[in-house]
């Protein structure tokens, strides 16, 4: 999810973003390293924590990079995976509710969109 200005979401940027996270394995793969924080997990934890192991993580993880969600380094011998993007996943979430009720006569003010 590649931008400059995460407050500044386009539609199609906010549909290839959707589309990677599209699978409940990458969705779960990006939920943990979110948990994990900025210091992320190695591969094998990763797969561990997910259930997910092997070259279907590393297709996941494939998709995530590419979207801008994740990053992989290597450090010594080992892979070590980050969540990278929160600013960029607390776009998206406000691009969902950014025109919330616009069309509507009424609107329930009592969910909160911050």
């Amino acid at each position: 999810m590649k931008q400059s200005d995460p407050t500044d979401l386009s539609l199609a940027l906010a549909a290839s973003t959707f589309a990677a996270l599209g699978s409940e394995q990458r969705l779960s793969v990006l939920r943990r390293l979110v948990r994990a924080g900025p210091d992320g997990l190695t591969i094998g934890e990763l797969g561990q924590r997910t259930g997910v192991t092997g070259s279907t993580l590393t297709h996941h993880m494939k998709i995530l990079t590419q979207a801008g969600l994740v990053t992989q380094t290597r450090q010594g011998r080992q892979i070590i995976c980050a969540a990278v993007a929160y600013d960029e996943l607390k776009a998206l979430s406000q691009f969902l509710l950014r025109e919330c009720c616009a069309d509507a006569d009424t609107c329930d003010k009592g969910h909160d969109h911050d």
